[in-house]
Order: C-alpha cells, then sequence, then structure tokens
C-alpha cells in the first residue's frame, strides 16, 4: 500500500516527449492561478458570507484563509519545482507517502476539480440569466435552477420547482470543447478574460471607495449571535466558506508537465497569482461592506447590488460588472475542468485508473477523454446540485489535499534531504506544520453534513482502490517483479 515513485522516475516522465505539450510560460501561469482564484468567490461568496457570518470582518477571513492558502502555496512550489509532471498533490503524495495515500488524495481532489467547475457554472448562470433580462431576454426559472435548494445548517432539501440549470450545462459544455481543442488556445482565451475581469474590479474597487459610507463597517466585527453566526467563531466560519474564493492557485501546479520551464515558473505561477488576488480581495471585500449595510449582502450578484448603492452615478457600471463576473466565472471553470483531465491522466499512467483515462489526442496534445468524461459528470452535477451544497465539498476536499502536501513536505525533507530543491520552502519546518494546523482548523469549521459527505465519497474510493487500482499499479508491478524471478 505505500509503494513509492522514485525522484528519477518522476523525472523521466516529465520528459516524456509523446506526452503533453511544453508551451506555458510564467506570465501563463500567473494568468492561470488568477482566472482560477477570481471567480465565484469574489463575485458570489464573499456577499454571503458577510452577510451570514462576518459582517464587514469579512476582510479578516479572506486574510485568515489567505494565510491558510500561502502556507500551502509554498509547499506545493516546492513540489512543483522539484517533481515538474501533471498531477499535484497526487504526484507529490506518491514521491513522499506512498500509493495509497496518492491514490486518496487523487480521489479526494475530484471533489475539488470536477465540483468547483459545477459549482462556478450555477454562478456563472444566475450572472448571466440577469444579464440577458437586461436586454429583455427572460431565461424561465424552470430551466435555469437546480431542483433543489440546500439548507446547510439542518442539512436539509427543500424543492425549487424548477427542473435543471441549463445555462450552467451550456457554458461547461463549451469549457470542454475548447479544452479538447488545445491548452495553448485555452491559455490565450484565459489571458484575454483575466485582462477584462481584473479590470472591472479594479474599476469597482477605484469608483466605490468613495461611496464607503464608515457607519457600514461599524462595528467592524458584529456581536456574536450564536455559533458560526458573527463574533470571531463568525469570522473562522467565514474563512472555511470563503476558502473556496482561493482555491484555483494549486490547479496551476496541475499544468507542471505543459510548463517551459518548470523549476522556476511554477513558484513565481503559483504565489504571484495568489498575492495579486489576496490584495485584490481584500479591497473588495472594504469597498463592498462599506457601499452597502453588510445585511443585504446575501444574494448571488453581491457586487452588483453594492453598484446600486451608488445610485445613478454608479449606474454605467452595473454593464461591465456583469461582464467582468460573466468572464470571470468563465475562467474559473476553465482552469478547473483542466485540472481534473490532468489529475486523472497521471493516475492512469500509473495504472490505478484505465488506460483510456492517459489517451492523448494524436492532433492537439490534449487528454481528450478524460476531458470529455469530466465535462459530462460537470454537466450533470451543474444542471442538479443547489451552489452552496456544492461549495462546502468543494472547501473541505481542497483543504484535505492541502494537509497532505504540507505534510509531504516534511516527510520529504528529513527522509531525502538530498535531493536538488529549485525551490526551497523558508522556515522550515514552521511553515507545513502551521499549514497543517491551519487547514485542519478551516476544516473542523465547516458543518458535520460536510465531513460526512467527504468521508462517504473516500470510503467509495478506498473500495475501487482495493478492487481495482492495486491490482493494475505499474509501480507495485515493477517493484514486485524482480522479486517474483528471485
Amino acid at each position: 500500500m505505500f509503494y513509492k515513485k522514485s525522484l528519477d522516475q518522476l523525472l523521466k516522465e516529465s520528459k516524456f516527449e509523446g506526452g503533453l505539450k511544453r508551451t506555458l510560460t510564467a506570465n501563463n501561469l500567473v494568468s492561470l492561478g488568477i482566472g482560477a482564484i477570481i471567480g465565484a468567490g469574489i463575485f458570489t461568496l464573499t456577499g454571503t458570507a458577510a452577510a451570514l457570518h462576518t459582517g464587514p470582518a469579512v476582510v479578516l477571513s479572506f486574510i485568515l484563509a489567505a494565510v491558510a492558502c500561502a502556507f500551502a502555496g509554498l509547499c506545493y512550489s516546492e513540489f512543483a519545482s522539484m517533481i515538474p509532471i501533471s498531477g499535484s498533490a497526487y504526484t507529490y503524495a506518491y514521491a513522499t507517502m506512498g500509493e495509497f495515500i496518492a491514490w486518496i488524495i487523487g480521489w479526494d481532489l475530484i471533489i475539488e476539480y470536477l465540483f468547483a467547475s459545477s459549482t462556478v457554472a450555477v454562478s456563472w448562470s444566475g450572472y448571466m440569466v440577469s444579464f440577458l433580462k437586461d436586454f429583455g431576454i427572460t431565461i424561465p426559472a424552470s430551466i435555469a435552477q437546480a431542483p433543489y435548494n440546500y439548507d446547510s445548517a439542518t442539512g436539509i432539501f427543500t424543492p425549487t420547482g424548477a427542473m435543471i440549470n441549463f445555462p450552467a450545462i451550456f457554458i461547461i459544455g463549451i469549457i470542454t470543447t475548447l479544452l479538447v481543442i488545445g491548452i495553448s488556445e485555452s491559455a490565450k482565451f484565459n489571458n484575454i478574460i483575466v485582462v477584462v475581469k481584473v479590470a472591472v474590479i479594479l474599476l469597482f474597487i477605484g469608483f466605490g471607495f468613495s461611496y464607503v459610507n464608515m457607519d457600514n463597517l461599524t462595528p467592524f466585527i458584529p456581536e456574536s449571535e450564536g455559533p458560526g453566526k458573527y463574533g470571531f467563531d463568525g469570522i473562522v466560519r467565514g474563512a472555511g466558506i470563503i476558502f473556496f474564493a482561493y482555491i484555483g492557485f494549486d490547479a496551476v501546479s496541475t499544468a507542471a508537465q505543459e510548463a517551459k520551464n518548470p523549476q522556476k515558473d511554477m513558484p513565481r505561477g503559483i504565489l504571484g497569482s495568489l498575492a495579486i488576488c489576496t490584495i485584490i480581495y481584500i479591497l473588495v471585500g472594504i469597498v463592498m461592506t462599506g457601499m452597502v449595510p453588510f445585511e443585504q449582502l446575501n444574494v448571488p450578484d453581491p457586487i452588483a447590488v453594492a453598484v446600486n448603492a451608488g445610485g445613478e452615478d454608479l449606474f454605467w457600471l452595473r454593464f461591465p460588472i456583469k461582464i467582468g463576473a460573466i468572464a470571470g466565472l468563465s475562467s474559473v471553470i476553465l482552469v478547473m475542468l483542466m485540472g481534473q483531465p490532468r489529475i486523472f491522466y497521471s493516475m492512469s499512467n500509473d495504472g490505478l485508473l484505465p488506460k483510456v483515462f492517459s489517451t492523448i489526442h494524436p492532433r492537439f496534445k490534449t487528454p481528450y477523454i478524460t476531458t470529455i468524461i469530466t465535462g459530462l459528470i460537470a454537466m450533470v452535477i451543474a444542471g442538479f446540485g443547489p451552489i452552496n451544497l456544492l461549495g462546502e465539498l468543494v472547501s473541505i476536499g481542497t483543504l484535505l489535499a492541502f494537509v497532505i502536501v504540507c505534510a509531504g513536505i516534511l516527510v520529504l525533507r528529513y527522509t531525502d534531504p538530498q535531493l536538488p530543491r529549485p525551490f526551497k520552502t523558508p522556515f522550515f519546518p514552521w511553515v507545513p506544520i502551521f499549514g497543517i494546523l491551519v487547514c485542519l482548523y478551516l476544516m473542523a469549521g465547516l458543518p458535520w453534513h460536510t465531513w460526512e459527505r467527504l468521508l462517504i465519497w473516500l470510503l467509495i474510493g478506498i473500495i475501487i482502490y482495493f478492487t481495482y487500482s492495486r491490482h493494475h499499479s505499474k509501480v507495485r508491478k515493477d517493484l514486485r517483479g524482480p522479486l517474483a524471478e528471485h
């Protein structure tokens, strides 16, 4: 169960000429990170967290979540520079803690990438419906919402009267097609979108600051009204929810095998995108809660609500905000749908999934079969899943991945201290230790129902591992071969 892949073996795989094409620069990687991070979190979940859990102190929740991400990001950077192949935390775990832990994290990453793309597609649907309505085009609610709403506090589903969320299915289908065509084309598309959405957010920050009412920011930390509702406990709960706003910087590491100079560019891509987005998030949090009383922000489009509070003077900004949201959410879906097939690709190359999962398109040089499979499953989830249920699952799955990556750095520094490390996590061992503790702390703040679903998902993965994966493992066969000959 704990066979490991050697670093030499991983580096040989990274140089395999018949595999994925190396086309991404450092700027592409930073752009991919920003494209993944700035999306549903800033356009939707920020308002929800402020209204229900933090008040104006949503800024502190952003900082707390950013600290957890920074610890994990430093650990990701060391791994990505050492092991520049696709697979992200799955590959890192295989090199440090063995096959079984690698399988667990690979299975867990499905929650992060697959469910994240579906979650963001639901948010994209809401903004697109609102945008089209401004032009007199009305999409009936019966085909633009999930059939059920979900109450995270009670775990109860209630019917909405809708049948399916068709716009969410539509956008996933379009982006899946783009990803099949090629990573280079997808990166260019993403670069354009990133410029658009960052420009829109900067417009909101720049013009919104003059409309901030200090009364809306007082008290900065509302008095606690129960577990997870305002006060310090609310800040922690808000950080666990807002953590969804930061997922994506680790998706940069899934593109390591397509980076031109991964040893230098991967740390720049991961840490650069995280730093830029944290500054933007803090500024948006201050402006949003300063323009509007936080109680009014529990809506699908809180930035649009804040713009409305500016009256006629800011009415012109409504259109760019919706364009920026639609563009921003599109790029998040793209990066998430790009990450998942590359996890499948790595697991299939190791024999833990069927060979079809590592099939590369002869012309486009992309893992097209897994991209199509991922897209189809994401369509089903987005068409029928409530956004808050999906968001909580993504947060807990991502936090678990971060815990294992931080633990992997601890293990590898002691077991293989001689390995070349183009980038070294600073302040060792404190950074990985604090990374583990902060992520576990944020996980503890999530509802028990979310923990139940994570445990059920992991149990399904364990069953698959023992019934299929361990019997087809290439590493296991390679290591047992010489023993069999004896």
